[in-house]
């Protein structure tokens, strides 16, 4: 499968992930707070339903689904957050998102068409940004071919890719390819959603951690062709 391949991948068999569903199902139904649903749902924009149960909670019985669990291949990765994806209820969209980045380094290359698949399927800030931090970040990172889908997604018109692409070296400090991080800024400066706005702000921000200065001189050049939120953000702590 090419990285870049856009037809929605087909889940591969895994009885890995067949009991791990089985589990996920049973035990976060058994703790849904239907009124806490209600007021999850709408404060994420009625994105998707909610299940009603709160983080913390969440967790403990997440690290109750997978304790005692085998290691997972790439497959079994595969299959586990694309079956998540197809249940409704965010909070199985959340698990699958903890388990990709808990075991992205048995991942290849060849994960990406269900990472994209995972991006443009409900897609909404609460996830797409964690997958871009903590799942293409370590796969472009582990592979440097992948950059160049990385330079397709910063101009796709589907907003949360190029959202991807800003957001994918966030973890990368001073190994961050600053060439292509400001090429992607300039490029989308002229974007008109928030959400691409505040991605490239919060992008220069976290590298001015590394290098203020590089930052610093960049908003300066591009100060005209960046949105006021964009400098404002990429500013911050400087």
């Amino acid at each position: 499968m090419r990285p870049n391949d856009q037809r929605p991948p087909k889940v591969p068999r895994s009885a890995l992930a067949d009991t791990l569903v089985d589990r996920l199902t049973t035990t976060y139904a058994a703790a849904a707070d239907p009124e806490q649903a209600r007021s999850m749902a709408g404060y994420m924009k009625d994105v998707a339903p909610f299940l009603g149960i709160r983080t913390p909670l969440r967790r403990e019985l997440s690290r109750a689904v997978t304790g005692q669990s085998a290691e997972p291949a790439e497959a079994d990765v595969a299959a586990l957050v694309l079956r998540c994806w197809e249940l409704p209820e965010r909070e199985y969209h959340y698990f699958a998102v903890d388990y990709l980045r808990r075991h992205v380094r048995v991942c290849s290359s060849g994960f990406l068409p269900v990472l994209r698949q995972l991006i443009v399927t409900v897609p909404w800030w609460d996830t797409v940004d964690l997958l871009a931090a903590h799942a293409a970040g370590p796969l472009v990172a582990a592979d440097q071919r992948l950059t160049a889908v990385m330079d397709e997604w910063i101009g796709d018109e589907d907003l949360w890719l190029a959202r991807t692409a800003l957001l994918h070296q966030l973890r990368y400090k001073s190994a961050t390819d600053t060439g292509r991080l400001f090429a992607y800024c300039r490029r989308q400066s002229g974007h008109p959603d928030f959400f691409i706005r505040k991605a490239i702000g919060w992008a220069l921000r976290e590298y001015a951690k590394t290098d203020p200065d590089k930052v610093r001189a960049f908003v300066t050049t591009e100060r005209d062709r960046l949105s006021p939120l964009s400098v404002r953000e990429a500013l911050k702590n400087l």
